[in-house]
């Protein structure tokens, strides 16, 4: 514990250690989580290339794909090269204001991922249940309208998070115990009543959450039934490939999401060390595997990237 000077209501930098407990093996931690990282950078990197350049995929689903791209790419930033700076040089501080920054965007992008995700299951929906009017529907003016109101309300909702930790005295420590700043892991440390703060997270996130998790659910359950129903097997087998890749990718994300949330909140007796390491592979492993499986899953994202490749090297 680091002791403050109780006049002093706000450090001038926080402590971050990592994980507690595994600190002898942090260095050893840091390889597959920078290999995830630079995995990431380079799998958003090449998506956001293909679709750029190939014009056929210049539809909702891969405009929404790119935005997805994007947010992966700013939030593994967001904590990972910090976090790698504990790991291999014991780079523990933090300054007030940057702690607060790091906050608001690992919270405010992975509002965004959500309602990404839930942008393109509403895609998904409107391509298969109503194939007719899908190019009169996701417009582009309306795509571009669907991506700010889903940019804004990440950031409306999570900014009052960063006058929240303000408004705090911190007269106690300045140690965190974390790789990244939490607002949760910034409440726990903070020497006033928390009360007003924590009800006004856990609601926030629990109403985007589930808003987001509800109608993703609802569009992937009349796609299904609307799948069940084609008289073709063909065209069948063809939607269920096309929706098996979004069905993924948002499994591995609220997965993840949702275990760090519970645990954070209401998990006292999960050990530190598991919970810490949980929140770290959920800023990483949706930001690794989204491009993979839609690259993998998505035939012309993965022609093209392709022929990318044989380009670079011959």
């Amino acid at each position: 514990m680091s002791p403050l000077n109780s006049t002093n209501i706000h450090p001038a930098s926080f402590i971050l250690i990592g994980i507690p407990g595994l600190e002898s093996v942090q260095h050893w931690i840091s390889i597959p989580f920078c290999c995830m990282y630079l995995l990431a950078l380079l799998g958003n990197f090449i998506v956001l290339y293909v679709i750029k350049a190939e014009q056929s995929l210049r539809e909702p689903m891969f405009f929404f794909l790119s935005m997805l791209s994007i947010t992966d790419m700013i939030l593994s930033t967001s904590a990972l090269p910090k976090m790698l700076g504990i790991f291999w040089f014991n780079l523990r501080e933090i300054s007030f204001n940057a702690c607060l920054v790091q906050m608001f965007f690992i919270h405010s992008f992975t509002a965004m991922e959500s309602g990404f995700f839930l942008a393109m299951a509403f895609d998904r929906y409107v391509a298969i249940c109503n194939p007719l009017r899908h190019s009169t529907i996701l417009t582009n003016p309306t795509i571009a309208k669907i991506g700010i109101i889903v940019v804004c309300r990440g950031v409306i909702f999570f900014s009052p998070h960063v006058f929240l930790v303000k408004s705090l005295p911190y007269c106690q420590t300045n140690v965190i115990s974390h790789t990244y700043c939490e607002f949760m892991a910034l409440m726990k440390i903070a020497c006033a009543e928390r009360y007003t703060s924590k009800v006004y997270s856990l609601t926030v996130a629990l109403m985007i959450a589930a808003f987001d998790l509800l109608s993703t659910a609802a569009s992937y359950f009349f796609i299904l039934w609307t799948v069940l129903s084609l008289p073709s097997k063909e065209a069948s087998r063809k939607a269920f490939s096309t929706c098996s890749s979004h069905i993924c990718v948002i499994l591995v994300f609220y997965t993840t999401a949702i275990f760090t949330f519970l645990t954070h909140r209401f998990g006292h007796n999960v050990p530190p060390e598991v919970h810490i390491t949980m929140a770290n592979i959920y800023l990483l492993v949706p930001p690794t595997l989204n491009p993979i499986i839609y690259g993998v899953r998505t035939k012309k994202i993965r022609q093209r990237a392709v022929k990318v490749f044989y380009h670079i090297y011959q």
